[in-house]
């Protein structure tokens, strides 16, 4: 396991690099560069100079995250092809630069949603939230004026603004598509990028929807074990796998995170993980919850375990945190409740490895 740390950059992050490297059993990030927009090109000196600020730092990054698909790739719109041939160079440029993961999505529109950035706990700490009730009653222009009310300044992963300025027209755009076509257009993308990640020695790690279902009567085709075996096998390669989100798949309690991970760690084809808890309160409602399992209702025990005994050699983050200790950040991006959770992870993975007579003690 490398446990890695999510950063966005220099003046974009309340966190640094110094605190990050002082978490103990912390080997590096999952970077972040969010200042391009979707189907732009990441330049090569750019990167450079992100990863090269990381090594000074006495950390490694070999996890990109949120190189974003252009919504005309997901329609299958014939502009499709300049902006996939700009995600190949981006993909080059990476490589260039010691990438070996690059984690994306493929949901239409939004990324990951949420309706309340800071729902206040009882213990007074504060946590990202979902109700589908509440979006009943909602339009998506609520949801991204109220997501960008409650970001503190900060860029959210997803909700950047470029992608979302002419909400109303993708919006229409997409009543023509179906889960089926969409997967036809993912398709499409797959293999004309999949033989340049395998030429650059690049895994695509595809992240789920999340929630894990359809929002506003937008398709969304990567939330179950059984959309991602459709998906893996779309292109039969380990250029593509999945970044698997214990927290976006576990959103829907019918789906049994442990069993996922072995099912696809037994496959090789689990790139990273997001490892974080839920904390169920009904029928498609629920919080982010501290990374303690009994602080929420994922068995955080047998997801370690299961990535222990099927894919050891993993890159591995917690990923969202509760705003705790007054702490000031970007929501669900703080440093102290995400470095408990990094603690609390090499904890389990201690404790099992040393069950199992050290076979996979370390942490790199």
């Amino acid at each position: 396991m490398k446990m890695t740390f999510r950063w966005y950059g220099e003046g974009n992050d309340s966190v640094t690099l110094k605190q990050i490297k002082q978490i103990p059993g912390m080997t590096g990030l999952m970077g972040v560069l969010d200042q391009y927009a979707a189907g732009e090109v990441w330049p090569s000196d750019v990167i450079k100079d992100y990863v090269d600020h990381v090594h000074e730092a006495g950390l490694e990054v070999e996890v990109i995250e949120s190189v974003n698909v252009h919504e005309d790739i997901k329609l299958g719109k014939p502009s499709r092809d300049e902006y996939i041939e700009n995600y190949k160079q981006t993909i080059r440029n990476l490589a260039e630069h010691g990438i070996k993961v690059i984690v994306y999505n493929f949901m239409p529109v939004f990324d990951w949603l949420r309706t309340d950035m800071a729902r206040e706990n009882d213990d007074g700490s504060t946590a990202l939230y979902y109700d589908e009730a509440e979006i009943k009653d909602m339009t998506p222009q609520d949801i991204v004026e109220r997501t960008a009310a409650k970001s503190g300044g900060y860029t959210l992963p997803g909700w950047e603004k470029d992608r979302l300025a002419e909400l109303d027209q993708v919006l229409k755009e997409y009543e023509d598509v179906d889960g089926e076509k969409l997967l036809e257009n993912y398709k499409y993308f797959l293999e004309q990028i999949v033989p340049v990640c395998e030429e650059a020695g690049v895994r695509m790690a595809v992240h789920p929807d999340d929630p894990a279902w359809p929002v506003f009567g937008i398709p969304r085709i990567a939330h179950s074990v059984e959309q991602f075996d459709r998906i893996l096998d779309l292109v039969d390669s380990p250029a593509n796998s999945l970044c698997l989100c214990t927290g976006s798949l576990g959103s829907n309690p019918d789906n049994d995170i442990p069993a996922a991970i072995r099912h696809f760690g037994e496959r090789d084809r689990i790139a990273c993980l997001h490892v974080r808890n839920i904390k169920y309160l009904g029928e498609r409602r629920f919080r982010e919850a501290a990374h303690l399992s009994s602080d929420g209702n994922l068995d955080m025990y047998e997801i370690i375990k299961a990535i222990y005994e099927t894919t050891p050699d993993v890159y591995i983050r917690p990923d969202h945190g509760r705003m705790i200790w007054d702490e000031k950040a970007r929501a669900g991006y703080g440093l102290y409740d995400r470095a408990l959770g990094a603690t609390y992870i090499n904890g389990l993975w201690e404790a099992i490895a040393k069950n199992d007579g050290e076979k996979h003690a370390k942490a790199y």
